[in-house]
């Protein structure tokens, strides 16, 4: 009877580590599964603070005229328009939203049409700005938890040499939200955009204490969609660029933004304009 219960409590013993095991190795896939399947993929970006006085770098370019298109918020879908952007015959930096059914697969495609990849890392909003909470950076977090979601972010998408900031009007002026993501960027030798959400932002300036190449945005292209306001945002780029000799601006997936590009690229490029990668500008 005795040796009867103990085998019967050998075989429960093995059946519960048995379960605790395939729980563990199961965990990460459905978190990931979890993330995958939160969020609305036609939300679009929310721009904070678009507006301030623009200031540029004086950095040494190697072309007079240079254009840096980052294209944010691949990601959410993978489609004709993204393949629009893929096939322009320009560099193009394309930064891809951790967490979204169509992240892994769209970065793998844009390296295959040429075009680099960077991290869209979800930063926290003063305004309460909702989507990507599991990878979001914010105020208040332990070192350990923002180190964390941006190792993760980097881990899902192997293909970005860096990262800029999604939204981010409050992250980007805490002092230990950029000081954590500096080093880890140092760590992985990455370099960081600063998408200048908050005139306020701190980016830059801690990229640059710790040695992270880094540049700053200097026009958005697509805050108004109409495509007469993109193309004066498209204009005061290219102005910018002549006169300050780069100039880097920032669009979206967005089928207008998509269809004003095609249309001035190629005037743009007989006019002596070069785009270049944002790797290539980032100091």
């Amino acid at each position: 009877m005795n040796d009867n219960i103990k085998k019967y409590k050998r075989i429960i013993g093995a059946l519960l580590f048995s379960i605790i095991i395939l729980l563990m190795s199961n965990y990460s896939a459905l978190r990931k599964l979890d993330i995958a399947t939160r969020g609305n993929i036609n939300e679009p970006e929310y721009i904070e603070e678009p507006l301030f006085d623009i200031q540029f770098d004086n950095q040494a370019i190697q072309s007079s005229k240079a254009i840096v298109l980052v294209i944010d918020d691949f990601g959410y879908r993978n489609d004709s328009v993204s393949d629009g952007f893929f096939n322009l015959p320009v560099a193009i930096t394309c930064a891809v939203l951790p967490g979204h059914p169509q992240s892994s697969s769209v970065a793998k495609k844009a390296v295959q049409f040429g075009k680099e990849v960077i991290v869209h890392m979800p930063m926290q909003s003063s305004l309460g700005a909702k989507g990507e909470n599991d990878f979001k950076l914010k105020v208040g977090m332990t070192s350990e938890e923002i180190e964390w979601r941006l190792n993760e972010a980097l881990k899902e998408i192997p293909e970005a040499i860096g990262i800029n900031n999604h939204q981010g009007s409050k992250a980007t002026t805490d002092g230990k939200v950029m000081g954590v993501v500096a080093s880890v960027l140092k760590k992985n030798n990455k370099f960081f955009l600063d998408s200048r959400t908050s005139s306020k932002t701190i980016g830059e300036k801690t990229m640059r204490s710790f040695g992270v190449p880094t540049a700053r945005r200097h026009i958005f292209l697509d805050n108004d969609l109409d495509p007469d306001q993109i193309s004066k945002q498209l204009l005061k780029l290219v102005q910018a660029s002549s006169k300050n000799g780069m100039a880097i601006g920032i669009g979206h997936v967005k089928s207008n933004t998509l269809d004003v590009l095609k249309k001035e690229i190629p005037a743009l490029l007989q006019e002596g304009y070069e785009f270049k990668f944002l790797s290539q500008v980032v100091n």
